[in-house]
C-alpha cells in the first residue's frame, strides 16, 4: 500500500471505530494477530478484541468520548498521529468513580501497517494531565480535591 493508502487505513480506523463506535469495521482493519501495545492490564493486546474491549470500557467511562485527528506523518509502513482525545468522565474507569469533569488529552499513535491491515500500535499519552483534570490528582502546587471526598 501507498504511504497514503496507510493514512486513509487509520483516518478511517479513528473515525469508524473510536469515533463512531462501528466495531465491526476492525475486523477488517486490523490483522488477526495485530498487537496493541497500549491495551490497559487485564485485556487483550491481540488482535481486533483489543479494541472491541477497549472501546465499550472508554465509552462506558466517557460515553462523550471522541478523538480528533491533529496531524499526520506516514513514511513506509507506519503512520504517526497525533490526536486530541477529550470526554466528560460519567461512568467508572479503571476503578475510578464518576467525577463528572471534563478531559482534553493530547496523545501521539503509531500504527504500523502490512497488506492493508493495522499490525501493531503504540501511543503516548499524557495520563498525568487526564488525571489532574478529573480531579483525581492533584496539579503541581494545588491541594488534592481527592483526599477532601
Amino acid at each position: 500500500m501507498s504511504v497514503e493508502e496507510n493514512k486513509a487505513l487509520v483516518r478511517r480506523f479513528w473515525e469508524e471505530v473510536f469515533n463512531k463506535r462501528n466495531l465491526a469495521v476492525a475486523d477488517e482493519l486490523l490483522a488477526a494477530d495485530s498487537i496493541n501495545y497500549e491495551a490497559p492490564p487485564g485485556m487483550t493486546r491481540e488482535g481486533p478484541e483489543s479494541v472491541k474491549q477497549i472501546i465499550p470500557m472508554l465509552t462506558a467511562a466517557f460515553p462523550d468520548y471522541h478523538i480528533s485527528l491533529e496531524e499526520m506523518i506516514a513514511e513506509g509502513d507506519k503512520v504517526v498521529v497525533r490526536t486530541t482525545v477529550s470526554g466528560t468522565h460519567q461512568g467508572t474507569f479503571m476503578g475510578i468513580p464518576p467525577t463528572g469533569k471534563h478531559f482534553t488529552q493530547q496523545q501521539i499513535h503509531i500504527v504500523r501497517i502490512v497488506d492493508g491491515k493495522g499490525v501493531e500500535h503504540r501511543a503516548v499519552r499524557d495520563d498525568l494531565s487526564m488525571l489532574q483534570q478529573l480531579g483525581v490528582l492533584p496539579a503541581p502546587g494545588h491541594e488534592s480535591s481527592a483526599g477532601a471526598r
